[in-house]
């Protein structure tokens, strides 16, 4: 597929994050899909990103993926992206604090027939949890909580 397909798909699943609209990540997420880096308790397929941004989006309800540089060749699109949303529902066990929040992160993917079909990448959930955090005790807690979770502790 022409680069032009894959780096639409890539700004339709943005799209969808922004809007809500996550069945766009049926047109643009291979029902196959393979990510290399999945959020915790993230499921296979589409469905697996629809209920990821589901429960970040219940966390940060006005959240908003804008990318701030693409790149790509005829199968892949790397992409830096900040994320920003203001933390009104519960985050990996953080009660809602107000605070507004914005991260950066990356990806890389390999698309196929105009669909994400492979996924590298991810966003800094350390520095969200350091801007939700409320005292210096939550924040050893968080820190904690974090590593506990990447390393599957």
């Amino acid at each position: 597929m022409p680069k032009d397909t894959n780096i639409a798909a890539q700004e339709r699943f943005a799209e969808g994050i922004n809007t809500g609209n996550f069945d766009v990540f049926d047109e643009v997420v291979s029902p196959d899909v393979v990510d290399h880096d999945p959020a915790p308790e993230q499921g296979p397929g589409p469905e697996g990103f629809k209920d990821m941004f589901r429960t970040m989006r219940s966390a940060f309800p006005d959240l908003e993926v804008t990318p701030e540089h693409m790149t790509a060749t005829d199968d892949d699109v790397a992409l830096a992206y900040t994320i920003a949303g203001t933390h009104e529902g519960e985050f990996l066990g953080v009660a809602p604090t107000g605070k507004r929040i914005t991260a950066r992160g990356v990806q890389i993917g390999r698309f196929e027939d105009g669909r994400l079909a492979e996924r590298w990448g991810s966003s800094d959930q350390l520095a969200i949890l350091q801007q939700i955090a409320e005292s210096d005790d939550q924040d050893k807690s968080l820190l904690d909580r974090i590593r506990d979770t990447l390393t599957g502790g």
